[in-house]
């Protein structure tokens, strides 16, 4: 496993941990407190568990286990896949951190930058997919598929 994606893996388990103790917290607040919670803090929860862990994730091992980048393959860059994790790592987490305060507070600014956030996370996960599109291919497999095994 290279270091880029052992950073994917290891930020996306980090997010994970971070992301179901936010959920631990509410459910305190909720259940032993009697307070609840807004909704800023459901969405902060939210998207750090689904794109900082399992987007990560998935991004991480796609990198890990497609084929090798074709030799003519313009469009792969590991230097813009370490552009992206970086985008996406620092969007994630400004954003979960602008929703926490914003679930204690209003700050029209920080509304503003959870929106600026979301945008960098949708700009990662494109550029993500567009840099990995060519590794995206049959490697042997056609070979068995032409033989007639099933998948």
């Amino acid at each position: 496993m290279f270091t880029t994606v052992r950073y994917f893996v290891k930020t996306s388990i980090i997010f994970l941990i971070t992301g179901i103790s936010t959920g631990l917290f509410m459910s305190f607040s909720k259940y032993f407190m009697k307070q609840g919670y807004g909704y800023e803090l459901v969405s902060a929860h939210t998207h750090l568990i689904l794109i900082g862990s399992v987007m990560m994730m998935i991004m991480g091992v796609a990198i890990w286990f497609f084929p090798r980048a074709a030799k003519d393959d313009k469009k792969y860059n590991p230097d813009l896949i370490l552009v992206t994790y970086i985008i996406m790592t620092a969007a994630t987490a400004l954003r979960f951190t602008a929703q926490v305060i914003l679930s204690f507070t209003i700050i029209e600014w920080l509304e503003i930058l959870v929106f600026i956030a979301s945008m960098l996370q949708t700009l990662a996960i494109i550029l993500f997919f567009y840099t990995i599109w060519g590794r995206i291919r049959a490697v042997g497999s056609q070979i068995r598929e032409a033989r007639g095994e099933k998948f």
